[in-house]
């Protein structure tokens, strides 16, 4: 985490004084609106995170292991498939969930099947795309992403088992 910390940190110094130099109170106005976003964001990431060490205390390691770890396979990676494509919210919410899981003894080729279809089918995000986009649209897109998400676990879990 360190890494990229420091690049966020030397981008977000070249930001300010690009803003600074700019002049008219132009990096007041960029940090009024990173400290809203902050008062936004820091909630859910707050509860992001609190439920990310719940999952990795609460959840036993033989249970997390048959169900969702290294040695569950195709089972595995289907029901990290159907919770990624069901969990709402954005990578404030999941990645930290992801996070907790796999120090908790979840399997590589599982959580990407989760944030795969977390990212490409989002249930929760469905009816916005059909009224925006239309059901036809909305159906295209579904159908042609529908296996990706087990697709990827599966070569995740083949390429974890080689890169050990």
């Amino acid at each position: 985490m360190l890494v990229p910390t420091i690049i966020m940190g030397v981008l977000a110094f070249i930001l300010v004084g690009i803003a600074y130099a700019k002049g008219e109170g132009v990096y007041a106005a960029g940090f009024k609106s990173a400290f809203k976003m902050i008062i936004e964001i820091l909630p859910l990431l707050f509860f992001a995170f609190v439920i990310a060490g719940m999952i990795q205390v609460l959840l036993p390691k033989d249970l997390l292991s048959r169900w969702v770890g290294m040695e569950s396979g195709l089972k595995g990676i289907l029901i990290g498939t159907l919770a990624g494509g069901i969990t709402p919210g954005g990578p404030y919410v999941s990645l930290p969930m992801v996070a907790g899981l796999l120090k908790a003894g979840a399997g590589a080729g599982t959580m990407v099947a989760f944030l795969t279809s977390w990212s490409l089918w989002a249930v929760a995000r469905l009816p916005m795309e059909f009224g925006i986009l239309g059901w036809r649209f909305t159906l295209l897109r579904l159908a042609c992403t529908f296996f990706f998400p087990p697709v990827a676990g599966l070569i995740a879990l083949k390429l974890s088992d080689f890169l050990k």
